[in-house]
């Protein structure tokens, strides 16, 4: 790469739902033939496209050649500020997952099913749940992506502590309309 030359982006039109898929192909394809593509982005919310950081147009087409569920790079280059908020979005996402969450899983055999996170590996970006409505607690890991926070552990503390807090007093209630011995010693 020459110093005046900086690196464009290109959007590489997908198969819906291929994406992961095609970026691990173009991956393959940028290692094996030593491609000056520098990222391939993949972009949340941005269903059927993929993102190619390259040299110039010809290389993101070399690393695209063949690949299953690639449709083709769209003629117009990309600016960066366009896509720069899909990206940030992602790293917000990130940082506010938490153990013992409570989490709705969004895509997978496990879809709308609801999970306890039991732990959290923020470098792999990946996630250990147990599923709340299963019989016996299997931990299964999920990609950062597939999960969404529906309660934090905070609020799901505190209203354990309300719930105590009513039983006891309607223990207490109970002892007193009783009017047996318990209700006679007070």
């Amino acid at each position: 790469m020459t110093e005046d030359a900086e690196p464009k982006i290109y959007a590489l039109r997908t198969t819906a739902n291929r994406e992961d898929q095609v970026a691990d192909f173009i991956a393959s394809n940028i290692v094996k033939k030593g491609l000056e593509v520098y990222s391939v982005i993949r972009a949340h919310g941005m269903r059927g496209y993929i993102f190619l950081e390259a040299k110039d147009r010809r290389e993101a087409e070399e690393a695209s050649f063949r690949v299953p569920y690639a449709r083709g790079i769209l003629p117009k280059e990309i600016d960066f500020k366009e896509i720069e908020h899909m990206l940030e979005h992602t790293q917000q996402s990130k940082m506010t997952i938490r153990k013992n969450d409570i989490v709705e899983i969004i895509s997978g055999p496990f879809k709308r099913e609801k999970a306890k996170i039991t732990r959290f590996d923020k470098e792999k970006e990946e996630v250990v749940i147990e599923l709340l409505e299963a019989a016996v607690p299997i931990p299964i890991t999920l990609s950062l992506d597939s999960v969404k926070v529906i309660r934090r552990d905070k609020e799901e503390e505190g209203e354990e502590e309300s719930e105590q807090e009513e039983t006891e007093s309607s223990k207490k209630e109970s002892r007193e309309d009783y009017g047996g011995p318990l209700a006679k010693t007070k």
